[in-house]
């Protein structure tokens, strides 16, 4: 029975309309980006001029230089360079060391450990805030780094789901392999299972570094020192000092959301293998 000449012909129309709706709604959501950078590049006059231009007049370079050299971005940068850093060290060291455990030691317990760990993602980031800052205020960690960076070392619930749904694609006769060979869990963690994991540290590495990038509330909340302050933090202060010129302050976020942009595009083959994999693996 031949199929309807209709049907190839309705399913191509299909794709068509679908492939151009995804790319409006993909213009759509770059509005705000080209609006920011376009607004960086012009002078004041031709901000708050009717009707609006898309394009600016006349690219005034400069706004940058301004921006950096008034809001203080290259201190903030390094600050923020120093917490994402640490942040991204401590997050794959521990999501993967507890990732391995789930995935490849057989011990009593393990299923309601992880049942317990995957139930503290129900609970809002911002209930735990309060008895965090006490705690870490009788710590006297208060106008440091330390509330920023130690928790870390804990691990993220997320991540380690993530990390051990990819370490159960690794063969177990992998791991059998390494222990015949003498070798213990830590070794078999550092020389096997992290090399093989690349896709999946990038992942998290990207998660972790654009949260740590971007991390606007827990800077707030815990520093106090103009010397300390992260570039998001920074970005706010330079709104207040420059009392909302708009060129300078739409300099200064393109200045803040480059480094992020970038990562992604550099190691983006990385993060969606990581993705896939990890979505696609069934606990």
């Amino acid at each position: 029975m031949k199929a309807s000449p209709a049907k190839p012909l309705r399913s191509k129309l299909s794709t068509l309309l679908l492939f151009l709706l995804m790319t409006l709604v993909g213009l759509l959501m770059l509005v705000p980006l080209w609006w920011m950078i376009s607004t960086s590049l012009k002078s004041m006059r031709e901000i708050m001029s009717y009707p609006p231009t898309i394009v600016p007049e006349q690219v005034h370079w400069d706004n940058y230089v301004h921006a950096w050299q008034k809001g203080h971005f290259g201190r903030y940068a390094l600050n923020t360079l120093l917490l994402a850093g640490i942040v991204v060290f401590s997050h794959v060291l521990s999501n993967t060391f507890v990732a391995y455990g789930f995935a490849k030691i057989r011990f009593k317990g393990k299923k309601l450990l992880f049942s317990i760990m995957l139930g503290t993602m129900m609970i809002p980031s911002f209930v735990t805030l309060i008895p965090q800052y006490i705690l870490f205020s009788k710590l006297h960690w208060i106008n440091t780094y330390l509330p920023l960076t130690v928790p870390g070392f804990f691990g993220s619930a997320f991540q380690i789901f993530l990390v051990r749904q990819f370490f159960m694609t690794i063969p177990n006769e992998l791991i059998e392999a390494g222990k015949v060979d003498g070798a213990n869990h830590f070794r078999i963690w550092w020389q096997l299972m992290l090399p093989l994991s690349l896709p999946v540290i990038a992942t998290i590495a990207i998660m972790t570094f654009q949260g740590a990038w971007n991390d606007f509330t827990g800077p707030l909340i815990y520093i106090n020192s103009e010397s300390l302050f992260n570039l998001q933090i920074g970005l706010q202060a330079f709104k207040s000092t420059e009392t909302t010129q708009w060129h300078y302050l739409m300099a200064g976020s393109v200045i803040v959301l480059l480094p992020v942009v970038l990562l992604f595009f550099l190691f983006q083959k990385y993060f969606i293998e990581g993705m896939n994999i990890s979505s696609a693996t069934k606990g």
